[in-house]
This record gives structure tokens, sequence and C-alpha cells, in this order.
């Protein structure tokens, strides 16, 4: 972080996605450009930004390889168009094998993608009331945990269900992560039981600023999301919490408290190897 900027004006759109491609990123694009117009200078939007679609033949009718997808260009035209950098939530691109990557971009305000990522974890449960997820029927997870350069430091990347494994965001710290996104669709029962607590531990664990954008509402097929876009401190402080409706919020960013919570707390530096039990 040395010679980085010490504060970053950041903003988290929350949507409500539904199943064609086209209106979704029309209603994006008039988020981030509410946030740009508030002074934001870092915008992250939610998993499946694009798309909200139920079941694998609508999903793989919809989606394209990278370079035919329309959430490319768009989000590379509104980087230059607003000069922010954008983290753009997720797009599904469809791959050779005939499966999706879940895939998350960076984008400079030159419109330059300068990172990419897939989810790594794949959403495959059985939640009580009969709600069953498997992602791994469509979707192909990937094998490369990625931190993007930014002017204000490395920022690493994870979806969704990612949250659940520590070990990714401590990899992501140790990489030279200062801020580190959490582009979600989470479901309602598990959004109520785990969402904040999760995302308050990841950042507590890594002294991370966490930027957490998500879906929310009623969607394609009747699914429910649970919303709830947050900015959280690396001391493990809410910032900002977006609740239940389509919006924007934004957090001034100090980026100085992350050097502080790692000095107070320095367990990033305390692993040891152990025998397993």
């Amino acid at each position: 972080m040395t010679g980085s900027p010490p504060f970053v004006r950041a903003a988290l759109v929350q949507v409500n996605a539904g199943p064609e491609i086209m209106p979704n990123l029309e209603q994006a694009g008039i988020l981030v450009r509410q946030a740009v117009q508030q002074g934001a200078q870092l915008v992250c939007l939610p998993e499946n930004v694009s798309l909200m679609a139920q079941g694998r033949e609508k999903i793989l009718a919809r989606v394209k390889p990278e370079e035919q997808h329309p959430g490319v260009p768009f989000f590379r035209d509104l980087a230059r168009e607003t000069g922010a950098w954008i983290m753009t939530g997720t797009l599904g691109c469809l791959l050779p094998d005939g499966r999706v990557a879940n895939r998350a971009f960076v984008t400079n305000p030159d419109g330059e993608i300068t990172a990419r990522y897939d989810k790594i974890h794949m959403f495959d449960v059985d939640l009580a009331g009969g709600e069953t997820y498997r992602e791994s029927a469509t979707y192909r997870p990937g094998e490369q945990a990625v931190v993007a350069a930014t002017p204000w430091g490395g920022l690493g990347l994870s979806i969704c269900y990612d949250v659940r494994f520590a070990y990714l965001y401590r990899a992501l710290a140790k990489a030279g992560a200062s801020i580190i996104t959490v582009p979600a669709a989470f479901t309602v029962p598990t959004g109520r039981a785990h969402w904040h607590v999760l995302l308050r531990a990841r950042a507590i664990e890594t002294g991370c600023f966490i930027l957490a954008p998500a879906q929310t509402g009623t969607h394609d097929g009747g699914r429910g999301t649970y919303g709830h876009s947050v900015i959280i401190s690396p001391w493990g402080e809410v910032l900002a919490d977006a609740g239940e409706e389509p919006g924007v919020i934004l957090a001034d960013l100090d980026l100085s408290k992350v050097e502080e919570a790692r000095r107070m707390v320095p367990s990033l530096r305390h692993d040891r190897s152990f025998t397993g039990p």
C-alpha cells in the first residue's frame, strides 16, 4: 500500500436482475452513474448482474462466450464514460466445454479489463424448505485466486459462496489485498442466518475492507435473494448496509485502517505449521 492514495470513495450497486440481459445492464448502468455522481471512484456490482434465470436450459439459452457477451463492452464503455474503476459483478461466460464461467471483471477508467476472476467454489446445497441448488451442473469452477492492482492497492476478488472458505481470503490478503469484493446473490434463508457474520469475519480475519454488493428481491422462477449489500471495515464494523431495495450505498474507505487493524492484531503473521488430527 506504500504510495497509494489514502482514501477511496467506494460504492455498491444493489439490483433485482431478471431473465433478460439488456434490461438488467441498462438498470445497472443507471445506478453506476448515480454512484459516480455522488463521487464514487470504485463501483462494485453483484453476482449475476446481467442475468438471473432459473434453470440450466434457460441460462444456457442466454449466456455468451466472453468475446460475444454484451456485458463486457457495456461495462468497458461505462468505465470510460464515468471515469470510475468498475468491478462488474459477474457475467455468465459460455466456455468451449458447454459449461459457464461465473466471471467477474475489473475495468479501469480507460475501459481496459485489468483482471478476471472465475468463481472457485460451487453452490451445491439442499436447504430446509426444499430449496436445492446445483451450481456445478451448469458452471465450471475457477482454479485461480486473483488480486487486481488498483490506485488504492490490491483488490482481492471473490464471489458469493466463496465467503464460506476463509483460506481464500487469507491468501488474498497475504498476496497484497487491502480491499476484497464479494459480489453475491445470497438466498434469503442463508442470508438471514449467515450473511453479515461471515462477511464481518472475513474482514476481521484479513484486516481488509470488504465490499459485498448483492442481488435483492424476487427473481425468475420465484427465487428470492437477501439484499443487504454491505461495506465493512477492517475492524469488522458495518459502514453501510443497503437493506432490501435496489439502489446504491457509498462509504469513504480510509486505507490507513488496514495497516492499523493488522498492527493491532497481526494474525496474518502468526501462521504455524501443525499436524492434522
